[in-house]
Order: C-alpha cells, then sequence, then structure tokens
C-alpha cells in the first residue's frame, strides 16, 4: 500500500514507530495522520493504557511508517487497530489485508474532511459508514469489528478542528470503553 501522504518536513521528523507498554500485552496498533509522538513518547492522555497494552504508535507522515505497519499486521497477533479521519478509508483496507491478525478497526472522525462544523461530524461519520457498508461488513463477517469511537461535537470542551486528535481524552475514554466492551464479548 503506498505511503498516503506527502511528507510534511515537520511532521516527518523523529521515529517511524514509537512503542510503549508490556510486550505479550493486548495490542493496540495507532495509525496517526498528524504524526504525533515526534519526541519518542506517546501522547499524555495514552500512558495509562500502556499499562495494560502494548502500543505501536505509527506515525505516518514519516517515511516508511505505512510500511512498517503492514509488516505488523503481517504477523499473527491479534490487534485492535486504531486511527482517525484522514486514514480511515485506508485502515479498512489494511484491515481487509490483514483481517486474520485484527480483532477490531477503531476510528476517530472518519469523515473529519467533509465536516465544516464540529455539530455536523456525527451526520457525516453516519454517511461514512453507510458509503463504507460494503468493506464494513466484510471486515465484520471475517470477524473484525468496526467502530466509530468517537467524533468533534459542538461542545464548548471541542476547541479543535475536525478530526479529533488521537490524543484528545475523550478518543482515549471511548477507547476504554470498546476495549473493555470487545473483551467483554
Amino acid at each position: 500500500m503506498p505511503e498516503p501522504f506527502p511528507s510534511d518536513p515537520v511532521r516527518a521528523e523523529g521515529p517511524p514507530l514509537v512503542a510503549a507498554g508490556r510486550s505479550g500485552a493486548p495490542r493496540l496498533i495507532v495509525l496517526d495522520p498528524a504524526g504525533a509522538a515526534k519526541h519518542d513518547g506517546l501522547p499524555a492522555t495514552w500512558r495509562p493504557l500502556a499499562e495494560d497494552h502494548e502500543i505501536l504508535w505509527y506515525r505516518i507522515p514519516v517515511e516508511g511508517a505505512w510500511r512498517e505497519t503492514a509488516e505488523t499486521l503481517a504477523a499473527p497477533e491479534r490487534s485492535d487497530l486504531v486511527t482517525s479521519g484522514p486514514l480511515a478509508a485506508e485502515a479498512l483496507q489494511l484491515a481487509a489485508e490483514h483481517s486474520g491478525s485484527l480483532r477490531s478497526v477503531l476510528l476517530v472522525d472518519p469523515a473529519a474532511e467533509g465536516v465544516i462544523s464540529p455539530g455536523d461530524a456525527a451526520v457525516a461519520d453516519e454517511a461514512w459508514l453507510v458509503q463504507h457498508d460494503a468493506e464494513i461488513a466484510a471486515l465484520r463477517e471475517a470477524g473484525v469489528e468496526v467502530e466509530v469511537l468517537a467524533h468533534s461535537r459542538d461542545d464548548p470542551d471541542d476547541q479543535v478542528p475536525s478530526p479529533l486528535p488521537l490524543g484528545h481524552d475523550w478518543v482515549v475514554d471511548a477507547l476504554r470503553e470498546a476495549l473493555a466492551e470487545l473483551e467483554s464479548r
């Protein structure tokens, strides 16, 4: 799969992968379109998740990150894939290619690029899910859950444009809930 973004010189600095957590613990693979974790550390909101998970945070603007993600997914270890808006469609495609190694694809603001007002994000996300219904159904048939974790909303606490950053408190809280639900099945 080709690198999805041309390299932004600022975002392309630093490592393609930031790893944290316990090896052998349930694995979270993060596709970060914003290139956070530039200084080789997870966003602060994610650090508590590293206590019970192995986190592989791929900084997609960095050359080679996309290839390394595909190599990781080629291994038979079951993982949960997390990403946001600009990479949502690519994440579904990657998941289809590696469905045997994924338990879920967890999305944040998948329709973010088409959202003008944060209040429209939920509607746009629903339309995005309908547009990608066949891909999602195929993944679910292969045993991979697909879920929208969070989206921008018209709220005074949402001061950033869509998509919500992966390190946003709302995203991490929703991720914890989704992981707990997946574990209970």
